[in-house]
């Protein structure tokens, strides 16, 4: 079930249904909204009604006990592929790109024969991570695409892609999640929250509900809390950051040290809001380091403590 999402969910049923779809589908919106779960829903609705037995279900919903369902879910469809980064064997980390031998690999794919209908699907989670090699190597699949082949595309900026590759996707729109979605998804998924947490978890999380069960997962609103005191009374001494820097750069908060990257942007932008005159001049600045730091420490793995202490000094350029 995609919640939040019903514009996006009717329209690409619609197309389905009568059966006139374009090949190429590109999913855009924030991170966390619901794109690889829609992917993932209308690649199962695609590939069991295709090979049937037939089922009548509205939008993109499945049956659970159907066997081309039970094949996709165990990702042993023969005729979907599913692209993302690769763990790294040597760090154990997920590499920073899609690599184009993945990409290649995909158009081997495409020169198959599909097994159990006459429809496969592609699922690129997300477009934006492919090497520019890959890219190219993609462009030309969905300038020549074979004969009932879908690819769905996730993009969190898909202002940076390909102006070619975008011309050639029909675009989906996917927004950020109302409080009712959100609650609705935190209910379900998050079970043991407490209704005081979980709606303080829903105004961190900026209506993304990824970014809401890693938050409800991780705790991390003694984070949160850190980070304001930072953002609105500053750190003279050097000491909140360290602190913060010291607790998110320990062994084993790797996970937490991502979810406060992907946190603090949102945090500053969210302040900038409340803020008027010089103020806010310095939050949107913050805002911007914030947002490019968050982006390349990953990338280039910098070290976890350093990057947070720097962090916290871009926070704390708010208050002075």
């Amino acid at each position: 079930m995609i919640v939040g999402q019903d514009h996006a969910v009717e329209q690409f049923a619609s197309a389905w249904a009568t059966r006139k779809l374009h090949h190429a589908w590109l999913l855009a919106g924030p991170k966390g909204v619901g794109k690889a779960s829609f992917a993932f829903a209308a690649a199962r609705r695609v590939l069991a009604e295709a090979a049937g037995p037939p089922f009548d279900l509205p939008g993109i919903e499945t049956e659970d006990d159907h066997p081309i369902v039970k094949l996709v879910e165990a990702e042993s469809h023969p005729d979907m592929r599913w692209l993302k980064r690769l763990t790294d064997e040597k760090t154990g980390k997920l590499k920073r790109d899609i690599s184009v031998e993945q990409i290649r690999e995909l158009g081997e794919f495409l020169t198959l024969t599909p097994a159990l209908s006459l429809w496969r699907v592609v699922v690129i989670d997300t477009v934006d991570e492919l090497q520019a090699a890959g890219a190219n190597a993609l462009l030309k699949m969905l300038e020549e695409p074979p004969a009932n082949s879908l690819f769905f595309l996730a993009s969190h900026a898909p202002g940076r892609l390909l102006p070619t590759i975008r011309s050639r996707c029909r675009r989906l729109d996917f927004h950020a999640l109302d409080d009712d979605a959100m609650t609705s998804i935190l209910e379900r998924c998050a079970p043991d929250v407490s209704d005081a947490e979980r709606k303080r978890i829903i105004a961190m999380s900026f209506g993304s509900a990824g970014r809401a069960l890693a938050f409800a997962e991780l705790g991390l609103a003694k984070l949160e809390d850190a980070a304001l005191a930072i953002l609105r009374q500053g750190d003279p001494t050097n000491s909140r950051r360290s602190e913060l820097a010291s607790e998110l750069g320990k062994k084993g908060a790797a996970d937490r040290y991502a979810a406060f990257l992907d946190l603090a942007p949102s945090l500053i932008a969210r302040e900038a809001r409340s803020l008027s005159g010089p103020s806010q001049e310095r939050a949107l600045e913050a805002y911007a380091k914030a947002r490019e730091l968050a982006q390349v420490a990953p990338k280039v793995a910098l070290d976890p403590a350093a990057t947070i202490f720097q962090l916290g000094a871009i926070l704390a350029e708010v208050a002075s």
